[in-house]
């Protein structure tokens, strides 16, 4: 008997809903109710097609219900806008914005419903108020739900396995937006609650912005490389043109390219492990974590991924531009007078055991940290750092990091050699191109051992597991302690 009563309290205990009150939840069976379509473009044909597979009625209101009948599939029912309202309660808005005003005609058959908006604009901020907000005050009677408008055709039509499976769903009533989340999870997608229609313009913008989080790595790669690029075509073929007369234009296209890459993407590589450096230095100043750092500091710390994949992109550039360099024919008929200099001189044998390990050397750093960059760049992919715990993604990205970056130094040292001693290496009176790629990396590198050192690296490590050097304990006169920051300047959580 115990046991019977055991499994019944499990079961009811089972059926409650994991987050919020039952009273909450709304259940009904979505999938037998009809929904209605306002518009006939390509994004309302796809949606009739996603609604229809996934179980729901579709009932598309045209203002040419003849005309365009024929664009959608047999299963949709296409009929004229005031039929269509009038037969449903949850309406898609598939319409643009400056278009709402041919609905106000449907004012009365609009009361009460539900009224989705997809629309997006052209522009980002192409209105003062959002698509969303601008139809509810058109149509106050009605309930408007922002959704699927970050959803492309090409999702919706072939799945959310082919396209980005997030709604985002926003309202200002719960009721709807719990309508609206059930059919986005019905019809294979992910439903993301960002709160309520204010949150609509937000939501519009999304599709509309073109790479953010890149645009300054990618800039600062273009200048790096524009700069080390005119670096060494003053040094590599003005030079040897003005000062001898030779003729080394040749080298524009690949080989002064294949020595300004790995300048890019050494520095880059350094730059994202600069911040984190200043910050620790930051934090050890501040004796505290607990205050905000500078803006420009807070935004470098979050764009150091994108950092780090343009300089793996630079460094994979340079091994394929370096392989391809044999094969140049400037590179043949190079081979073909020095071998005929070496009979010239009856020199039997060009051997130098100095290059030779200097080449064999270069080679073997060059190649271990092209694959530590490859190991950072896959690490960093969703896919593969969300079946990592935090522990192991920071041991990979700081760790092996920090390990690329002393291997791509070796490398640049060993290419270098002994070049920075000779005095023919300065062109134009300017240093090797290699001299001026080792300052940021090696400033980094000499702060990673500081902060390495033993009670330095105490001091930090207690600062970022919560203690404060300018936090106090006082004790007043009736006996009660109280803690005191008097010395500290006002902090926030970053």
């Amino acid at each position: 008997m115990r046991s019977v009563w055991m499994q019944k309290m499990a079961k009811k205990e089972m059926i409650k809903p994991l987050l919020g009150n039952e009273s909450e939840i709304h259940h009904c069976d979505l999938q037998k109710i009809d929904v209605g379509i306002l518009g006939t473009g390509d994004f309302a044909r796809s949606l009739a097609a996603r609604l229809a597979c996934s179980g729901y009625g579709v009932i598309v209101g045209s203002r040419h219900p003849k005309r365009t009948a024929a664009l959608f599939p047999t299963v949709n029912e296409v009929t004229s806008q005031r039929e269509a309202i009038g037969k449903v309660n949850i309406i898609f808005v598939a319409v643009n914005h400056e278009h709402y005003s041919t609905l106000s005609d449907l004012k009365d058959v609009l009361t009460g419903k539900i009224l989705v908006d997809v629309s997006n604009n052209m522009e980002i901020n192409v209105y003062e108020e959002s698509n969303a907000e601008h139809l509810a005050s058109l149509f106050p009677e009605c309930t408007i739900v922002k959704a699927f408008n970050v959803i492309s055709a090409w999702a919706l039509q072939f799945g959310a396995r082919d396209g980005n499976k997030q709604v985002l769903i926003c309202s200002d009533s719960q009721e709807a937006k719990c309508v609206v989340t059930e059919m986005a999870r019905n019809m294979g997608f992910i439903p993301v609650d960002m709160g309520s229609l204010s949150t609509a313009k937000e939501i519009e913008n999304l599709p509309l912005r073109l790479f953010p989080s890149w645009k300054t790595p990618v800039l600062l790669a273009l200048g790096l490389f524009i700069g080390f690029y005119i670096y060494n075509f003053i040094i590599s073929v003005i030079h040897p043109y003005v000062v001898k007369g030779q003729n080394k234009f040749y080298k524009i296209p690949i080989e002064l390219v294949n020595v300004t890459l790995p300048c890019v993407a050494f520095v880059m590589l350094s730059l994202v492990y600069l911040p984190g450096v200043l910050a620790a230095i930051f934090q050890l100043r501040n004796g505290t974590k607990y205050k905000r750092f500078p803006r420009w500091l807070d935004q470098w710390l979050q764009q150091r991924k994108q950092l780090g994949l343009l300089s793996f992109f630079c460094a994979t550039l340079h091994a394929i531009y370096s392989l391809s360099l044999p094969m140049r024919r400037s590179a043949h008929y190079k081979l073909l007078s020095e071998a005929f200099n070496q009979v010239k001189n009856e020199r039997e044998n060009a051997w130098v055991e100095e290059e030779v390990w200097r080449m064999e050397i270069y080679l073997f750093f060059g190649i271990l940290g092209i694959g530590m960059l490859s190991l950072l760049a896959v690490t960093s992919l969703p896919s593969v750092a969300g079946s990592l715990n935090w522990r192991e993604f920071s041991f990979i990205q700081s760790r092996f990091g920090s390990a690329a970056l002393v291997i791509s130094t070796l490398h640049t040292l060993t290419f270098g050699w002994s070049k920075a001693f000779d005095s023919a290496q300065y062109k134009f009176y300017l240093p090797p191109p290699f001299t001026i790629v080792l300052i940021v990396p090696c400033m980094v590198l000499v702060a990673k051992v500081y902060l390495f050192l033993p009670f330095v690296n105490r001091k930090l490590t207690r600062i970022r597991h919560g203690w404060e050097a300018n936090r106090q304990v006082k004790f007043c006169e009736d006996g009660d302690s109280q803690f005191s920051n008097d010395h500290a300047e006002n902090t926030s959580i970053v």
